[in-house]
């Protein structure tokens, strides 16, 4: 068990100094961006006095705003990156690609009696999307009992070719193939050449391994066109007879009915545990536990108590938002400052009024916050809701093309996913500051 640690440690380590280092040169961008556009607004009469240093540290919540420019910046450079590292055909190449082409090697073979005769392989790499690629043709060069031979590879992949199959002698007991392109070779050994390398196996045969280059393979990672391409075929056709916003339509219903279940159950709930101790202590519990147990453990229950039908997802997101609103209404509650209950009751005000005029608007931007964190875990938790024999929607879309391995569907459902998720979080903006404007004004 502790080898395992150890070498899951070790892993662990190595995958997150890669993430540091890609982070590194997202910061770097970042920062050659903000030099660049600070020169360009030094001519310009930007505010640059003590309200633009202000954070909301000082009290003024809305003193520091995200800079648009930079917001723009970020989302191109994320694209440049994605393009980059795909080779994508939008941009210069930049990172060595595959090595896609002819190429040839040659190799040295020893016959049973100690003879030694030279020949040829004949290399095609082709592209992976080329399923129609021949072997390349050529002139027999070969004169001893070694013939040439001919290999056609997709790229990136590996592809063994038994070379003493049509070599004369080449069945006979020590027959073996002792060098490629002049340098000697043994099993588990191998050899550099144009196009790649040969590695010798342990019985002797050659693979041949085109050149990867740094770019990543499509499988993992699809280059922007293609998403593209992909893009528009499904919304003009579909995706396994289903169109792609009826798709995205049954996500948001789901999403919209569980988080609007979480509002109405966990808003109440959470004003009753700030009004009242007794019913913060007897469920404060619940709310707590609760609270840390994530949507995707409960899949099983779900399916055990609500079946695989619309209730069961519809009550896995409700469960998402539930305790999220609720702790959300309760910190609104309780962090109502005593001395605005103490003026109204000076004034005359019923318990009614203070609870509708003084408790509920100062606990309004907890509510929204609360709201807009409650919907953007309903939004991601979608995708598992939909993992419960779903027949439409965004999340069942990303599972069927993972199942065959369609990454540029996954990639679209991801971005669909998160642009709508965005928007949703802007109008949660848009109508907290149109119903809440005294938030952060103490």
């Amino acid at each position: 068990m502790l080898q395992e640690i150890i070498t899951t440690l070790g892993t662990t380590f190595w995958m997150i100094l890669g993430i540091l280092g890609i982070f590194a040169i997202y910061l770097a961008v970042s920062g050659v961006c903000s030099i660049v556009y600070n020169m360009y607004m030094r001519g310009k009469d930007a505010a640059r006095g003590y309200t633009s240093l202000k954070t909301v540290t000082f009290g003024d919540e809305s003193a520091v705003t995200g800079n648009r420019a930079a917001s723009v910046a970020a989302v191109v450079t994320l694209f440049l990156f994605w393009g980059i590292a795909t080779g994508s055909k939008l941009l210069p190449p930049i990172l060595p690609g595959p090595f896609v082409g002819d190429s040839s090697f040659s190799y040295t073979a020893t016959n049973a009696a100690g003879q030694t005769a030279d020949a040829t392989v004949y290399v095609r790499v082709h592209e992976a999307a080329n399923k129609e690629a021949t072997k390349p043709e050529f002139t027999e060069t070969a004169t001893g009992f070694a013939k040439s031979d001919a290999l056609v590879v997709p790229e990136r992949r590996t592809k063994i070719i038994k070379v003493q199959s049509n070599d004369d002698g080449g069945t006979e007991e020590g027959f073996k193939v002792t060098a490629v392109n002049g340098q000697e070779i043994a099993p588990n050994q191998a050899v550099a050449i144009d196009a790649g390398e040969v590695f010798m196996t342990r019985k002797g045969s050659l693979s041949v391994r085109p050149a990867s280059g740094l770019t990543m393979e499509a499988l993992y990672l699809p280059p922007p066109e293609q998403a593209w391409k992909r893009f528009l075929n499904v919304w003009e056709n579909g995706y396994l007879g289903v169109g792609l916003w009826e798709n995205v339509t049954w996500s948001l219903i789901r999403v919209v009915f569980g988080f609007a279940l979480g509002c109405l159950f966990g808003i109440p709930l959470g004003f009753a545990m700030g009004l009242n101790s007794w019913l913060r202590g007897w469920f404060e519990p619940i709310v707590e536990f609760m609270r840390p147990v994530p949507p995707l453990a409960l899949i099983p229950l779900i399916i055990i108590w609500f079946g695989i039908g619309e209730q069961g997802k519809i009550s896995l997101l409700f469960l998402a938002a539930l305790w999220i609103m609720t702790i959300a209404a309760r910190a609104g509650v309780s962090g109502v400052n005593i001395a605005k209950i103490h003026a109204a009751y000076s004034l005359g005000a019923t318990k009614k009024q203070i609870l509708s005029k003084v408790i509920l608007p100062n606990s309004l931007p907890e509510i929204f916050t609360g709201a807009r964190v409650a919907m953007g875990v309903c939004w991601g938790t979608v995708v598992a809701a939909e993992l419960v024999a779903a027949e439409k929607g965004a999340g069942k879309m990303i599972i069927a093309a993972s199942k065959f391995q369609l990454t540029d569907i996954v990639i679209i459902g991801i971005i669909i996913i998160g642009i709508i998720g965005y928007g949703i979080d802007v109008l949660m903006r848009m109508a907290e500051n149109k119903l809440v404007p005294w938030k952060g004004r103490g």
